[in-house]
Formats: C-alpha cells, sequence, structure tokens
C-alpha cells in the first residue's frame, strides 16, 4: 500500500505538532501548515527533514488555495488550527476577538475542507477530523462566541457526513474538553501567562499527546467503522450542569 499523506493545520506547537510526531511514527508523509515558518522548520527538522511545509494564515484564502491547488493526494486532514480569546461578558466583549473566532474556527475551516474536498470524493479515500471541543455542548460563562464556533464545527462534520454517505470518506469531529501544556490559554488570555497558568492549578487536564494518540487510534481503526463525534475531558473535569441565579 503506498504511503498515505496528511495534511495538519496549526501543526508548528502543541496540539498540531505532537499529532504530527505521532503520524511521522506511523509512516506518514505530513504537510504541516501554520503561521510561524521558523517552527515549522524546527519541527520538520526534528522529524527527518522530510515533510512539506506550508507557511500560512489559515484565513488568507488565497494562500491557501495557491498552496493547495496542485496537491494530488490528501488522505487525512486534520482541522487542529483554531483559537479562543477572551473570557468577557458578550456585552462586554471584543467584536474582533468575535470576528478572529469566527473567521478562524469556521470560514477558514470550511474553507480547506472545500479545498480538498473534491479530490477525496474523486479518488473515495480520505478522513476529515476536525477539532472541536467539549465548548460546542455545553455553555459557559464568558465562552459565547467561541463555544459557538465548536457548535458549528460540530454540526458542519455532521453534515459532511450526511452528504458523503455513499462513499468511504470518512468524517470525526473530536471534541476535548480541558487540555493543559499548550498555547490555547495563553492566547485566549493574550499573554497573561499567570492567568494561563491558573486554569490549570490543582488539576490534571489532558495534554496534546492525549489529543493525539486518540487521532492515532481514529485513523487505525477499520475501513468499515466511522466515528462521527468523540467526547473526552480530563477526570478533573465534567459537565457541571444548569444554572440558576437568585435574587
Amino acid at each position: 500500500m503506498s504511503q498515505k499523506t496528511a495534511l495538519i493545520t496549526g501543526a508548528s506547537v502543541g496540539i498540531g505538532a505532537e499529532v504530527a510526531r505521532q503520524l511521522h511514527a506511523l509512516g506518514y508523509s505530513l504537510i504541516l501548515m501554520a503561521r510561524r515558518e521558523h517552527k515549522l522548520n524546527e519541527l520538520n527538522q526534528e522529524l527527518g527533514g522530510q515533510h512539506q511545509i506550508i507557511a500560512c494564515d489559515v484565513n488568507d484564502q488565497g494562500a491557501i488555495e495557491a498552496a493547495v491547488k496542485d496537491m494530488q493526494r490528501v488522505d487525512v486532514l486534520i482541522n487542529n488550527a483554531g483559537l479562543a480569546l477572551g473570557l468577557s461578558s458578550a456585552e462586554q466583549s471584543d467584536w474582533a476577538h468575535w470576528q478572529t473566532m469566527i473567521h478562524t474556527n469556521c470560514l477558514a475551516l470550511a474553507f480547506l475542507t472545500r479545498q480538498l474536498l473534491p479530490n477525496m470524493v474523486k479518488r473515495n479515500q480520505g478522513h476529515i477530523i476536525n477539532l472541536g471541543s467539549v465548548a460546542g455542548s455545553y455553555a459557559y460563562k464568558g465562552g459565547n462566541v467561541y463555544g459557538a464556533t465548536k457548535a458549528f464545527v460540530e454540526q458542519f462534520s455532521l453534515g459532511l457526513r450526511a452528504d458523503l454517505l455513499g462513499t468511504a470518506i470518512k468524517v470525526t469531529n473530536l471534541e476535548p474538553g480541558l487540555i493543559g501544556g499548550t498555547e490555547f490559554s495563553n492566547v485566549r488570555y493574550e499573554g497573561d501567562n499567570d492567568k494561563a497558568s491558573a486554569m490549570y492549578e490543582n488539576c490534571q487536564p489532558l495534554t496534546a499527546q492525549d489529543i493525539a494518540n486518540t487521532i492515532s487510534w481514529l485513523l487505525t481503526q477499520p475501513a468499515h467503522m466511522n466515528v462521527n463525534r468523540m467526547e473526552i475531558m480530563p477526570v478533573c473535569q465534567a459537565p457541571a450542569g444548569l444554572s440558576v441565579h437568585k435574587s
């Protein structure tokens, strides 16, 4: 069987980089996409310098279209790039933050998927793994637009499966809870490392390696089996139920 190719967005650090390491170990040819070229180069050198890198912002549709237009084969698309910005109540939130989250988590993910999907359908082969979040299912204070974007990712994933019924293409929405050891909270708090660190005090969150392990498992399941959605949380986290405010 010929070597499979996986395209990973947000590949330079955190979950994306850990997924790259594991898929490299599984023998995949990788296309590593992220904004920071020096980080991609460092990762590629760590993996033997044999993989393709694409240094661009996933929101730059022109750059994305140019980068993927001649790709003949992508077997696995891992839509990992995404972000949360702020935890302010909706009426106090920064509109620019909302726009950035919608553009990155929804529009960019959908655009790249649309670019690669026709060739997957033509070849009748592929697996799209979208990085959703438990925030797409469970609302929490300050999660407003971030949670809404992840709800979009969930419904988009299910919609893809509906459209692709009759093909061999798989689609999975992977929905993690609290994850530590990445830049996620540092980005959310705009570089306030103390606030970011406080998110993980006195608990053991999931790690990037946990998510990469899960993705590796998904990719090694039999061809007839599709995991539509997978929700995972650390033991220290659980759905907290509804809230009631009493005056």
